[in-house]
């Protein structure tokens, strides 16, 4: 009788926890889901994850956040961007976000997909900053990821800048993650290659050095990028003094120069095809996109605004017809959200080309999977908890 009562307990036991488990779904069915104005703002509502401090949670495409801006030569206010582009991915929701043009919904795949917050940059020291970039790049660059695939053995960042000066502690992390240089595919009204010695200044310091207009050529003497596989897209500066002194240092760098005119003559296939020729589909490539790249009468929310750019359209059609590149990290830098009008319309149009390269990256990670290319789960899981339900 006394085993008969402990059987009665542990059913009545189970019952209860049978009822509180309903329950508990009945809540979350009720009050989880969210509508685009609501919530707190992480990009396209995505599960916020603190992964700099967090290695139990897994992700295969990690999104984060570089608010750092005392690099710049002309108007700060970048550090602001990242927190403009979450805010302005509100409606990329995953109930639709379904991209019609790659026939697939980013944020409803086998891939995890994060938002891991930001590093906090310190904005006093600009030294100190690279530092803390560099190291929080590697760290979060050598996890592994939630689905583990032969080819592509670590998970991929997409960080919102932020100055651009950000690409070059991106770069060192990914010489180390992947063991040699990668190209560099840089979407930017201005060169970035420039020899720090050309800014006027009779006060030489190592880490004026370290700006947003010559981390690539910091990059380029540290052999971070492949010489002679690497593109500028969308160029209109001016140049220092009075020769072609930029270009010869920009070729001994090894990029290609496409000029924002080059479009009315090309098209925006002419312009992909360009790219590929340039760098070709297996190179491991860093994609950089800086937003004034853009004409400032579309996306006036920048530092460095220079008349005589592409649209936003040209720009996503480009970035779209680049699917095909091996992508191993990318950039959307220099939104300052302080000049933006009303509209917002710099933060959403970085926003859309976030959606675009994330969407690339997960179709091309699904195509290598359906092709038997095999992933397998980390064993620490991805969790269908890690996204928010949406109405």
């Amino acid at each position: 009788m006394q085993w008969l009562g402990l059987t009665a307990v542990g059913a009545r036991g189970q019952d209860v926890l049978l009822a509180e488990s309903k329950a508990d779904d009945e809540l979350h069915r009720k009050w989880d889901a969210e509508w685009a104005f609501t919530g707190i703002s992480t990009f396209a509502h995505l599960k916020h994850v603190k992964c700099l401090s967090n290695r139990d949670v897994p992700f295969d495409i990690g999104i984060i956040g570089a608010p750092f801006d005392t690099a710049v030569t002309y108007r700060p206010g970048a550090r602001f961007g990242p927190r403009a582009i979450r805010q302005a991915s509100a409606r990329q929701i995953p109930y639709r976000s379904f991209n019609h043009r790659r026939g697939l919904n980013p944020y409803i795949s086998p891939l995890t997909i994060l938002d891991c917050g930001d590093i906090p940059v310190a904005p006093f020291d600009n030294a100190l900053a690279l530092r803390q970039m560099s190291e929080a790049f590697l760290e979060l660059g050598s996890r592994t990821p939630a689905l583990v695939d032969g080819n592509n053995p670590r998970p991929k960042l997409l960080t919102l800048g932020g100055d651009h000066s950000v690409a070059l502690p991106a770069l060192r992390a990914l010489h180390k993650v992947h063991g040699g240089p990668v190209a560099v595919l840089h979407f930017d009204a201005h060169l970035d290659t420039w020899n720090p010695g050309k800014y006027p200044s009779a006060w030489e310091s190592p880490q004026s050095d370290f700006n947003h207009g010559s981390m690539f050529w910091i990059a380029s003497n540290e052999g971070l990028i492949l010489n002679g596989s690497s593109a500028h897209a969308g160029l209109r500066t001016r140049l220092s003094g009075d020769s072609w002194d930029d270009y010869v240092d920009d070729d001994r760098q090894g990029f290609l120069r496409i000029s924002s005119d080059d479009i009315d003559d090309l098209g925006t296939k002419g312009i992909i095809d360009a790219i590929i020729a340039r760098i070709g589909l297996e190179m491991p490539t860093y994609l950089s996109i800086d937003i004034d790249v853009i004409d400032p009468g579309l996306c006036p929310g920048t530092g460095t605004p220079e008349p005589g750019g592409w649209t936003s359209r040209e720009l996503i059609r480009i970035i779209r017809g680049l699917e095909g590149l091996n992508v191993v990290g990318a950039d959307i830098v220099e939104v300052a959200p302080a000049y933006d009008g009303t509209g917002e319309q710099t933060a959403l149009t970085a926003a859309q080309l976030a959606f675009e390269i994330l969407t690339s990256w997960v179709g091309r990670g699904m195509t290598k999977a359906d092709n038997g290319q095999g992933m397998k789960t980390n064993s620490k899981g991805s969790d269908s908890g890690l996204r928010r339900d949406e109405l």
